[in-house]
């Protein structure tokens, strides 16, 4: 029986071996990964849920600091319900509205190519929400 840190950090290891094809990877002081895409900063964690089941936890943030408007929340709403890879997310702060892009999934056992093409899917499509909310 492996222990948990054994599937995390390896879980970990073959993420950032997967992302390192596209992107630069960082590994914080907890194994945590962080990188960004097209200036959304995205961080990975895993974690081991039971037995044979550990998950890959991908958070990007697709934007901080915008207007608290409706039209936000609206374009946020219909670009969630579109369908992607991940679920949005809507934080309202003192200094406005942040949006998050977030994916789990039991990823163990997948091989570096299939893992990297997911989580660019991902990441991909953060990056893609931001241009549009940002008109970039």
């Amino acid at each position: 029986m492996s222990t948990e840190a054994a599937d995390t950090a390896a879980l970990l290891a073959s993420a950032r071996q997967a992302l390192e094809r596209f992107l630069e990877v960082s590994v914080d002081d907890d194994g945590t990964l962080t990188f960004s895409h097209a200036e959304v900063p995205c961080v990975v964690q895993a974690m081991r849920l039971a037995d044979g089941l550990s998950v890959l936890s991908l958070t990007c943030v697709v934007a901080w600091d915008m207007p608290d408007e409706q039209s936000v929340a609206a374009s946020v709403a219909e670009r969630a319900g579109q369908g992607l890879f991940g679920t949005l997310g809507v934080v309202h702060t003192e200094r406005g509205t942040d949006l998050t892009l977030r994916y789990a999934f039991p990823a163990q056992g997948l091989d570096e190519g299939p893992l990297g093409t997911l989580l660019m899917l991902v990441v991909s499509t953060a990056s893609q929400v931001r241009g549009e909310l940002l008109g970039t």
